[in-house]
């Protein structure tokens, strides 16, 4: 395995996600041909999630312009929408005596709860402003049900809710799954494993990724995040 730097892909393969020596830069300068069968997800480039937004990722905006570089490689895009109604479920404000960053069990297991964000129709919600890609084909809104999160671009908190975007992909003949956004070790994650379990192969691309790892307090780090780097089961 040949390593570029920071610069790799994590790829989806036999049942598991790991390491593959093949740099963000290449992709962007046509090395490698995305074809008919491959889609890009762009997961939660939000104002919500950059600095200045209300559960910002640190240098969330940086990603934005590789993401607009490598956009025009693929026939197919994809963005999603985190999308909550206000009061949501997983904001600490909706939990007595919680704080942000907390968790609560609810009956889907255990919730971190986060600051009120991305609330439907308001400007943290909105898709930020300098992300270029007017051929998407379809923005996947998720979070919108009032009593379950919503992570994965495929399949909400509860394991059980579709978002419908593997029906989606599986009609238009889509067999491989890039994946950029925010945040690596939530939304991104989540999505790149559940494109696995639908029987995609999934390739996050993580120079067009940034996480929350950095921030305190330290829970806040998904455990999805660390099952990139692990076994998956297929299940």
């Amino acid at each position: 395995m040949t390593t570029c730097d920071r610069r790799q892909f994590f790829r989806v393969t036999a049942g598991a996600l790991a390491l593959a020596g093949i740099g963000a830069p290449a992709l962007a300068q046509g090395k490698i041909k995305p074809g008919d069968d491959d889609v890009l997800v762009v997961v939660d480039v939000q104002n919500c999630f950059v600095p200045g937004g209300t559960l910002p990722v640190p240098e969330g905006d940086k990603i934005i312009p590789l993401i607009n570089r490598l956009a025009p490689a693929f026939t197919h895009v994809v963005m999603t929408q985190d999308w909550h109604t206000p009061g949501h479920i997983s904001f600490a404000s909706t939990h007595s005596g919680k704080k942000p960053f907390d968790t609560t069990q609810l009956p889907y297991g255990t919730q971190v709860l986060w600051p009120d964000h991305c609330i439907q129709g308001t400007p943290d919600a909105e898709i930020h402003k300098d992300l270029k890609i007017p051929h998407a084909e379809l923005i996947i809104r998720k979070g919108y049900r009032q009593q379950v999160d919503s992570y994965s671009a495929f399949l909400e908190a509860d394991r059980r809710t579709n978002t419908g975007l593997t029906g989606y992909l599986k009609e238009r003949g889509v067999t491989r799954v890039f994946l950029v956004g925010l945040a690596t070790d939530f939304c991104v994650a989540w999505s790149a494993l559940d494109a696995r379990r639908a029987g995609f192969e999934a390739v996050v691309i993580e120079d067009a990724t940034r996480g929350t790892a950095d921030l305190e307090p330290s829970h806040r780090r998904s455990p999805a995040h660390d099952s990139l780097a692990g076994p998956l089961s297929s299940g």
